[in-house]
């Protein structure tokens, strides 16, 4: 089976974090074998690469070509027009990638289907693609892009055209499924495939001494997210008075890096709440296992990997009870769902987790429930199902 996935979200050279989730599901397909993949992965065009030019410099520092982990992946270049262009993005991501994909069915270098993640602009641009090229079309919706994003009109008129066009669509949860349908998609064109997680990389390491070797004393929470405000960083921040034996780490980078390091300030919790930046995956595995419970107070997540990555290294979570959570956290051993995403809320759920705390091991092992085998296996059967349709 050969497939072709178009993305804007996916890591290169200079963005090694972005769109890993998307990265994660092609390796664990190709290592299941009998597959070939290869990645069209657009980026913003820009003419600088010098850093004064700040976050826009990045994108021109993006090689045209380069493989990572047996993938080929190209990184045309799209025209980003402020304020009006959101509305025209999908056809310039469309006719961006059009001239690669074109080139590769004339170099007799086929593909048997469009493999594309984000509902907007990506699966409208690859719905256009797929109209153009007769080539089937696969969608997966991953948080956003249905929970947000079709508040606005036009922008939910070009979701259903493409889910109407497409061979079929993917949730990552059953919550985003139903919010697909309610909003006039058909449901059964519309599968819902959870994101697993890598349980040989996300594993118990010796806490002990990672504790001792980052100075770490007594029960220590974890945030980690980017640094915006749907992830509720502020709520946990200002939870800690009501925690004055706790330490709180907070793994991320972003805007309100400067807003919340004032927060922490004014609060006067400089010597119990530490900003660790963007982490690699290696270093989260630590962190993980250093923290005592992981928290995510966001307002809407469609399956965040966070929670699972966490609970793979015996850290039990506490998260707010909205979209695709009440999915993974399910038990007593996974943790814990706060109703109300309030400081309030947070902190008598982590003293509700710390007076009935599950053992580490208990944590691991129902993140084990969770694993990609199942998963790849029903998404290997839907692009055979998708493909001889064609």
């Amino acid at each position: 089976m050969k497939i072709l996935t178009f993305t804007t979200l996916y890591p290169n050279h200079v963005q090694k974090r972005h769109g890993i989730f998307v990265e994660q599901r092609l390796r664990k397909f190709l290592q299941a074998g009998d597959a070939e993949l290869k990645v069209i992965a657009p980026v913003p065009w820009f003419p600088f690469k010098s850093d004064k030019f700040g976050a826009y410099a990045k994108y021109a520092q993006v090689a045209r070509k380069e493989q990572s982990y047996g993938i080929d992946i190209e990184h045309p270049r799209y025209l980003v027009i402020p304020k009006i262009g959101m509305f025209l993005t999908p056809l310039l991501l469309a006719i961006s990638a059009y001239p690669v994909m074109k080139k590769m069915l004339k170099e007799g270098d086929d593909f048997d289907l469009i493999d594309t993640h984000y509902y907007y602009p990506d699966g409208v641009a690859a719905a256009i693609l797929g109209t153009w090229l007769k080539k089937p079309v696969v969608i997966t919706a991953r948080g956003s892009d249905i929970t947000f994003i079709p508040k606005i009109p036009l922008a939910k008129k070009m979701i259903l055209w493409a889910a109407d066009k497409a061979a079929a669509s993917i949730t990552v949860s059953n919550a985003l499924r139903q919010e697909l349908i309610a909003l006039g998609s058909d449901e059964d064109k519309i599968h819902t495939l959870r994101n697993g997680v890598d349980l040989d990389f996300f594993r118990p390491k010796d806490r002990q001494a990672l504790r001792q070797l980052k100075g770490i004393k007594g029960r220590c929470l974890l945030s980690v997210g980017n640094l915006i405000e749907l992830k509720g960083h502020h709520l946990i921040i200002e939870a800690m008075l009501q925690l004055p034996d706790d330490q709180l780490l907070i793994a991320g980078g972003g805007e309100l890096r400067q807003s919340l390091s004032k927060q922490v300030n004014e609060l006067q919790l400089q010597e119990r709440v530490f900003f660790l930046g963007t982490l690699t995956h290696e270093e989260l595995v630590d962190i993980y296992n250093i923290a005592d419970i992981l928290i995510l107070a966001s307002s809407r997540e469609g399956w965040p990997n966070v929670l699972l990555e966490s609970m793979a290294c015996g850290t039990p979570v506490i998260a707010t009870n909205v979209w695709g959570m009440p999915e993974i956290v399910q038990q007593a051993e996974a943790g814990v769902l706060i109703d109300e995403r309030s400081a309030d809320a947070i902190a008598a759920g982590v003293k509700e987790l710390s007076d009935n705390a599950p053992s580490r091991a208990s944590t691991r092992q129902y993140a084990e429930g969770f694993s990609w085998q199942a998963t790849i296996n029903l998404l290997r059967a839907l692009f055979e199902k998708v493909s001889a349709k064609k």
